[in-house]
């Protein structure tokens, strides 16, 4: 019985057909995402078969981490091994207050984006996660920061692979992740990051999860983010842009856009100046992210992040044409936390 894969209704479906009583899927569930058993509903203990269930994923759970790296910042990042032995990274990032951390999960396995700055992009891609798999990661970036004294705070789908190519799993996931009779995360503290699929966004706008929006933009211009994203070839930045707007109005939630800085690429004051006309009027605000390098690219090219310099001229530049931006530190630089490249290294 996989618990990761269950809602309650499907879960009580089960335990009748195997003889149990249905009432113990929502008990059994809570204790299966929550940080340890609850009772059941009669006050006592589950019986002795689900009560070995729980036993089994937990330790199914710690075997899976197949390596953990752990920064001097704090960061954390698990090489999860799936069952048909493929492995993904998720990574646990604390926050600027010592009760709380973040999470970022992987949604496939390798990715087919082909992002010319990104490690995982070397690997190709080789399969879709199910639902189950990106609960596990999720559970297991929970338990590790308990481990660490924290509560898992936010949790963005931005690792390993891109999401709207696995739309119905994703959902699925967060439906689990963050309703409150499961994992009750909240929907409101779940992210979805996308290079710009225009029709997973559309469609996101119409699940009714109402999750935030992050958009990988990382260029101004549809010449300069084609060479980095092959993705701009199909849809270009006002398209996408277009579609963030309907995603903002359906959900009421505002978009981050993620741009990641690259020297001598994208980080002109020119290309600050087009991002702030871009964003003008819109409701959305800049995360600004410092590269952490990955090597030879796929189109044989060493990418640097930006000098301090650029950076600080690129945001004070938006910001004095009122776009709302932020510079997001760099996380795990010591143990090449930069999506892909733990699991690059296992692999090598």
């Amino acid at each position: 019985m996989d618990l990761s894969e269950h809602t309650i209704a499907s879960l009580q479906a089960e335990l009748e057909n195997s003889g149990l009583k249905a009432s113990h899927a929502g008990p059994l569930l809570r204790a299966y995402y929550g940080a340890g058993p609850v009772p059941s509903p009669n006050g006592r203990s589950f019986p002795t078969g689900l009560a070995r269930i729980l036993e089994d994923h937990a330790a199914r759970r710690m075997e899976a981490i197949a390596a953990r790296s752990v920064s001097g910042d704090g960061t954390t990042k698990l090489l999860m091994r799936l069952a048909d032995g493929r492995t993904v990274e998720s990574v646990l990032m604390p926050d600027y207050r010592d009760d709380r951390a973040a999470g970022c999960i992987s949604s496939q396995v390798g990715c087919a984006m082909g992002c010319d700055f990104c490690a995982t992009t070397k690997t190709g891609f080789e399969r879709n996660l199910a639902a189950g798999e990106m609960v596990e990661q999720f559970l297991a970036l929970r338990q590790e920061a308990g481990a660490r004294g924290r509560r898992l705070q936010t949790v963005v789908f931005m690792g390993m692979g891109e999401p709207m190519l696995n739309f119905e799993n994703v959902c699925g996931a967060i439906s689990k992740i963050a309703d409150n009779s499961t994992g009750a995360l909240g929907f409101r503290q779940v992210t979805v990051s996308t290079v710009g699929i225009v029709g997973g966004i559309d469609a996101l706008a119409s699940s009714g999860l109402k999750v935030h929006l992050a958009i990988s933009l990382h260029a101004p211009d549809d010449a300069t983010r084609t060479r980095l994203l092959p993705a701009g070839r199909r849809f270009g930045v006002e398209d996408i842009l277009s579609a963030a707007d309907r995603y903002q109005a359906a959900t009421a939630r505002p978009v981050s856009i993620q741009y990641c800085l690259l020297d001598g690429v994208n980080d002109s004051t020119e290309q600050a100046a087009e991002l702030a006309r871009l964003l003008k009027g819109r409701r959305m605000h800049v995360n600004l992210l410092r590269y952490n390098p990955t090597g030879l690219s796929l189109r044989g090219e060493t990418y640097r992040p930006s000098t301090e310099q650029a950076t600080e001229a690129f945001i004070a530049l938006l910001r004095e044409k009122g776009v709302v931006s932020h510079i997001r530190r760099s996380r795990g630089p010591d143990i090449d936390a930069a999506c892909g490249q733990l699991r690059g290294r296992s692999e090598a």
